[in-house]
């Protein structure tokens, strides 16, 4: 470590390394807008442009960046279908207009590190955020995920729904109304989790991580694992799966 030039018995500071990253995305505006921001900063440089997934991979092959940020939407090989391959080459965040539940959620399962939506971040917000994720630390904007959250509180009634239909042709139950309230409130209520534990609860039922909660929520990982301890209590249940089964009524 280089000393510091008044006392050689201080470290200097040194800035953390400048960050090569690659961008790929068909949009060429998109391109030479992201390219503009983040070359040549003290923090960050953009060494190779790509129009879609086959260009990405080949890029990522012959520049060696050290973060990928990736569209979804592009001609030829798209986002999604690259992804599991540029995963193995570096870090890879998406950064897309495309906040589908579906879109986020495979995203996530194939080895995103990251899920940023235009619009929801400035240039500083998405240097750190490429940062995180080069560091193993994923981030997600509100509208990603605030889509995985809607989809599943929208699986939840659909199942609500199927079994309301399920007891009318029995005849054994109480009143439409009657039920459909009942329902709602043995699903969600009756645990009686917190606005924080039932907005984490549906985040774990989405299939995210601690580190992928704790980015999306800007929290801790600590205090996710602290919130997920009183989950498990409150739902008494033992395992992430478990506490997903009952938190969206299928167990």
């Amino acid at each position: 470590m280089r000393q510091h030039p008044n006392d050689p018995g201080i470290p200097a500071f040194q800035p953390p390394a400048r960050l090569r990253l690659l961008v790929a995305d068909d949009n060429p505006v998109v391109r030479a807008g992201l390219t503009a921001l983040l070359t040549d900063r003290a923090d960050t440089t953009v060494v190779a442009q790509a129009a879609d997934g086959r260009e990405a991979y080949e890029a990522a092959l012959r520049h060696h960046p050290d973060v990928i940020l990736l569209d979804v939407r592009m001609p030829g090989v798209d986002g999604i279908s690259a992804l599991p391959h540029l995963a193995r080459l570096a870090p890879v965040m998406m950064l897309t207009y495309s906040h589908e539940a579906e879109t986020v959620r495979e995203a996530l399962r194939l080895g995103a590190g990251g899920y940023l939506v235009h619009g929801e971040f400035g240039t500083e917000q998405l240097v750190r955020a490429v940062r995180d994720v080069h560091e193993g630390r994923p981030h997600v904007t509100p509208g990603a995920t605030r889509a995985l959250v809607d989809a599943l509180l929208e699986s939840a009634a659909a199942h609500a729904d199927s079994q309301l239909t399920a007891a009318e042709g029995q005849n054994t139950s109480p009143p439409p109304s009657q039920l459909q309230s009942s329902m709602g409130q043995s699903i969600r209520s009756r645990f009686r989790l917190s606005v924080r534990e039932a907005e984490i609860m549906d985040l774990i039922a989405s299939g995210m991580t601690n580190q992928q909660i704790a980015a999306a929520c800007f929290i801790s990982e600590k205090t996710v694992k602290n919130h997920i301890n009183r989950i498990f209590a409150k739902l008494q249940t033992a395992t992430r799966s478990q506490a997903a089964a009952k938190w969206l009524g299928v167990a």
